[in-house]
């Protein structure tokens, strides 16, 4: 017997949940120092999309100027946000100070690569107001 649609890849389960969950990350650099070039994009993109797989996450889009970079992270439940910012910009920094040193230590001071900060916006799904119309719509019982 054929499913009624065809399946969703956004859409994971788990042993106990079924869900779809994205986040839209921007990290700028330290100081917004102009450091990024298109080689350490590419690599920056690498690095962060095994850690994404690492994590049981999934980097779905990843793009960048030379003063901050965008990721789109396709991401489970269990994993905290700020756990994966967290892993992200440690692993990505150490690996790019590691093999572009000249580049990386002429522009930023104290080798720091990232900004202490960052954005992190849930994108994805209905817009809020049709999530909000179809829970008030909800047939409650004895109503």
């Amino acid at each position: 017997m054929s499913p009624r649609w065809a399946p969703d890849p956004d859409i994971r389960r788990g042993r106990s949940v079924v869900y779809n969950l994205h986040v839209h990350l921007v990290f700028v650099t330290k100081y917004r120092r102009d450091v990024l070039d298109d080689a350490m994009l590419t690599r920056c993109g690498e690095i962060m999309a095994d850690v994404c797989d690492k994590l049981g996450a999934e980097l779905r889009e990843f793009n960048g100027e030379d003063d901050h970079v965008h990721l789109l992270v396709h991401y489970p439940p269990k994993l905290p946000i700020s756990t994966l910012v967290n892993r992200l910009k440690g692993v990505s920094a150490h690996y790019l100070r590691q093999e572009f040193t000249p580049r990386i230590n002429r522009h930023i001071m104290h080798g720091h690569l990232w900004s202490p900060s960052y954005f992190a916006g849930s994108c994805g799904g209905a817009p809020l107001a049709v999530i909000r119309e179809y829970i008030e719509n909800q047939k409650r019982p004895g109503t």
